[in-house]
């Protein structure tokens, strides 16, 4: 498994001018009444009006009516009180009988007048008690039934059990009468909400239109659409989020062509020698003593291509439900031994200075050791790839803290060409560092790596890529402490 790095920071950013969306790229949509947003705001508006009318009705009637109420009662009481000063002036002279004039007066302005004299009404309809009231020298202000009918009742009294009593019949239908003006200022209100609610509507719709186009436009495979950024902040995040998307998915699907370019390359090469050796077998044109160099070159590509299958095989079921993992406690120096007496012949065999560092105690860890042993062995694997002859590699296991149950730490160090800082932020994407160095130097499949990353989040740890003080690379992998006791793992 080889890989180190993919492009620049910024690389996968589109470029160029990019088409905002429009209307009427968006699939038909059915109308249906009080679904809309339109519709909707429309209702809310129009229902806040007539709430504010009819609030504002049942308040302000009710004091409306109090306020004629007390005028009528404050006007009738002005009226009693002339007519009492006039009674008074003539009561001076003896009984008055050119009073006719005074009470037609007071007729013509809805007023009804009776004469107390001597303690008795000058007719029938007054209540009693009034009567008796003006006639005991007290004056009346009260609200009473006169000759069967609600009215304002104000007396005054005068000397010697005389008086005079004005009555009013009491306003009625008030609150029909307000009610009734009510309908005017309510139409209006109503049709004010309509139109703010259509166009509150169509501004917060419009933007959720654009945004339901784009999503159209996305799932139809266009992924330079992009969605204008607008006021209110929860529109603009949304067109954020929604250019966001467009972006990610065409960065993904241009970094999946290229990991499937890169790939088929790799499959091509082994294929093409054991096409060649096949058709030259074929052919007739080996010599009986080229037989066996043949067929060892066609098993190693054989094997080659097998090793890219799997591996493609382990990154497509990485992120299945389904995927095998059996983890255990673990001890993780004896399981890198093992991988030491594999890996120190293979090294040896390439020229290459292995060496292993492990401590005199164990490291306890829970994980899966078969799992484990294909993240080292894949990590071994890039580096044999691209370390030159002479150059050190190193299997390294520590404890991951000053407490052997703290969980365990395995290095793979090598002096080998390294990684730059741009190298380390990609390192583990599929085929970022093949794409990169590709036809520059020694490179894998670009598998590798993305494979040891994806199996070791599986397992609850975590990789990370550096520079090694051999001066190359160092992937570093940290692994949980184990719940249980530790046995011996080989």
């Amino acid at each position: 498994m080889a890989d180190r790095p993919a492009g620049p920071p910024g690389a996968d950013q589109p470029t160029g001018a990019l088409p905002t969306v429009g209307a009427g790229t968006a699939r038909p949509r059915r109308f249906r009444p009080g679904r809309t947003l339109t519709a909707r705001a429309v209702l809310v508006t129009c229902a806040v009006a007539l709430v504010s009318v009819l609030g504002t009705a049942l308040v302000a009637v009710p004091l409306a009516v109090r306020n004629a109420q007390r005028e009528a009662q404050d006007t009738l009481a002005a009226q009693a009180q002339m007519t009492a000063e006039v009674l008074r002036l003539r009561l001076n002279r003896g009984r008055p009988t050119d009073d006719e004039r005074l009470l037609r007066l007071l007729a013509d302005q809805d007023v009804e007048a009776y004469l107390i004299w001597n303690g008795r009404a000058d007719r029938a309809g007054l209540p009693p008690q009034v009567v008796e009231r003006v006639a005991a020298g007290r004056d009346v202000s009260v609200r009473r039934r006169v000759d069967g009918r609600p009215a304002l009742v104000e007396g005054r009294a005068l000397k010697d059990g005389n008086g005079v009593v004005l009555t009013r019949t009491r306003v009625t239908g008030l609150w029909r009468k307000v009610l009734t003006n009510i309908w005017g200022p309510l139409l209006v209100g109503l049709a004010a909400g309509v139109v703010a609610g259509w166009l509150l509507a169509r501004r917060l719709a419009r933007p959720i239109r654009q945004a339901a186009t784009a999503a159209a436009r996305l799932s139809a495979g266009d992924r330079a659409v992009r969605v204008p950024v607008e006021p209110p902040d929860e529109v603009a995040e949304l067109a954020y989020a929604l250019n966001g998307l467009a972006g990610a998915l065409a960065t993904s699907e241009r970094r999946q062509r290229e990991f499937l370019l890169s790939v088929s390359h790799e499959l091509r090469t082994p294929l093409t020698a054991i096409r060649g050796y096949a058709e030259a077998l074929a052919d007739g044109v080996l010599g009986a003593g080229e037989t066996a160099r043949t067929g060892r070159t066609v098993l190693a590509e054989a094997e080659r291509l097998d090793r890219l299958v799997s591996d493609l095989l382990a990154l497509a079921r990485l992120e299945a439900a389904d995927f095998p993992i059996d983890p255990i406690a673990v001890d993780l120096v004896p399981l890198v031994g093992a991988a030491a007496g594999t890996w120190s012949t293979r090294c040896a065999a390439a020229g290459l200075a292995f060496r292993v560092e492990a401590p005199d105690g164990p490291v306890p860890v829970y994980t899966d050791p078969g799992r484990i042993r294909q993240v080292v062995d894949g990590l071994l694997e890039n580096a044999l790839r691209v370390v030159p002859p002479g150059a050190p590699v190193v299997l390294a296991v520590r404890s991951a803290g000053t407490d052997p149950a703290a969980g365990g730490v395995v290095e793979v160090r090598d002096g080998g060409p390294g990684l730059t800082d741009d190298d380390l932020a990609v390192a583990f994407e599929r085929g970022a560092l093949h794409q990169r160095y590709r036809g520059i130097r020694k490179v894998g499949s670009g598998l590798g790596l993305a494979l040891a990353a994806g199996l070791v989040r599986r397992l609850g740890g975590t990789i990370t890529a550096g520079h090694a003080p051999e001066g190359g690379a160092v992937f570093t992998v940290l692994l949980p402490p184990g719940p249980h006791r530790t046995r011996t793992a080989s």
